[in-house]
């Protein structure tokens, strides 16, 4: 379902009111999905801020045909995939060593066991737990998966959104769903059920 001519029009002649509700509509929702993305907050503000503009400077090019909300998240995704490729290219070296050293002593026992999880439960930990493995998906999974169990974006517009069919995004939650229900696991979640995710 696309959006009403009148505000399509709107939008095509760049007309404040329209871009600012759109935008006020959009702002949320946009800072969420970045968050998701694993970026921290002043950079997701950045990405959120950078995907705006472009809103506004490509307001002509709005055909209508999506919502503008879809339209602009469409924007956001792709330079939250800018963003990503641009920090791997800026990682130097492997994080694992650094792990390791710090979580082992010398003869490769613990320094600090982890805790089981109760334990994490009561400490308000597994928000967290899923949030580490919500960062742990490759970025399609982690965009689909918020701005379908996040957002409740429906399954058309996300699909505007990734440029992507029906089938593939299917397949894409299913993938992103089971793989947050084996990290949680591996995390020590038991009886995770990936129908709840």
């Amino acid at each position: 379902m696309g959006e009403h001519p009148d505000l399509t029009a709107a939008i095509r002649r760049a007309d404040p009111g329209a871009l600012e509700q759109v935008v006020r509509a959009s702002l949320p929702g946009l800072l969420r999905t970045a968050r998701a993305a694993g970026l921290p907050a002043d950079r997701a503000e950045d990405i959120v801020q950078a995907s705006v503009l472009v809103f506004i400077r490509r307001a002509a090019d709005f055909d209508g045909r999506a919502r503008a909300t879809t339209w602009i998240h469409g924007i956001l995704a792709r330079k939250i995939w800018e963003e990503r490729r641009t920090r791997q290219r800026e990682a130097a070296h492997d994080d694992i060593d650094d792990l390791v050293e710090s979580r082992f002593d010398l003869n490769g026992s613990w320094e600090r066991p982890p805790d089981g999880p109760v334990e994490r439960l009561v400490r308000g930990e597994l928000g967290q737990l899923l949030a580490a493995c919500l960062e742990s998906l490759p970025d399609r999974y982690r965009v689909a998966f918020t701005l379908r169990e996040v957002e409740g974006f429906e399954t058309g517009d996300i699909c505007k959104i990734l440029e992507v069919s029906a089938n593939n995004l299917g397949v894409i939650l299913f993938r992103a769903r089971n793989r947050l229900r084996e990290c949680l696991e591996a995390k020590g979640v038991g009886g995770v059920n990936d129908a709840h995710l």
